[in-house]
């Protein structure tokens, strides 16, 4: 897998050092309070077992399952795969994803978590790509803000593939581009 990556962005050394500075934070807003931790899955499994192993707060967590890409790159129609567990009424909510990019998925996720009326929602995301934003949609926790780059790794797949890597990496392009067609010449007798 590592020859389909064209290089990597962010090293798992940079991205250890900077979810103990998210964690640091997180438990400054909350000071202390009970939290419900509610990620996305299936990419956001890594980031969040490494960001909540750093919290040193009372929590509970539970998922939602989104579906929005296929084989392909670009966002499809959101499909909710998982829906809560738990109550989260008059309670404080610390939403998790992977990557905030058009703010499709996050715009989704939030009306259905407001309708259930918790005290507050603070959203965390590992990644930050506000070229490709469609939605009004702000983090309140950023890990790294990436340029419009596909990448891959650290919980992030192409295909459900690359989500093992330790790291977050640029995969090549001819990965995931179909090959040009080449013109047909025609020629003349």
């Amino acid at each position: 897998m590592r020859k389909e990556v064209e290089r990597i962005l962010i090293t798992d050394d940079q991205i250890a050092r900077r979810l103990k500075t998210l964690a640091r934070a997180i438990e400054r807003d909350f000071r202390g309070r009970e939290l419900v931790v509610v990620s996305l899955l299936n990419g956001t499994v890594i980031f969040l077992a490494d960001l909540i192993r750093h919290l040193n707060l009372p929590l509970h967590l539970d998922f939602i399952g989104v579906s929005s890409y296929g084989a392909g790159t670009e966002s499809g129609d959101l499909i909710f795969t998982k829906e809560l567990r738990l109550d989260v009424r008059g309670r404080d909510v610390l939403l998790v994803d992977d990557i905030l990019d058009t703010g499709k998925t996050l715009s989704r996720v939030l009306t259905k978590l407001r309708a259930l009326k918790p005290r507050r929602i603070k959203i965390c995301v590992l990644l930050d790509k506000p070229a490709r934003r469609v939605e009004k949609i702000k983090a309140d926790y950023v890990g790294f803000e990436i340029p419009d780059l596909f990448v891959v790794g650290y919980g992030l797949d192409y295909a459900e593939r690359y989500r093992n890597l330790p790291y977050v990496g640029v995969l090549h392009p001819h990965v995931y581009q179909p090959p040009a067609k080449t013109p047909v010449r025609h020629e003349r007798t």
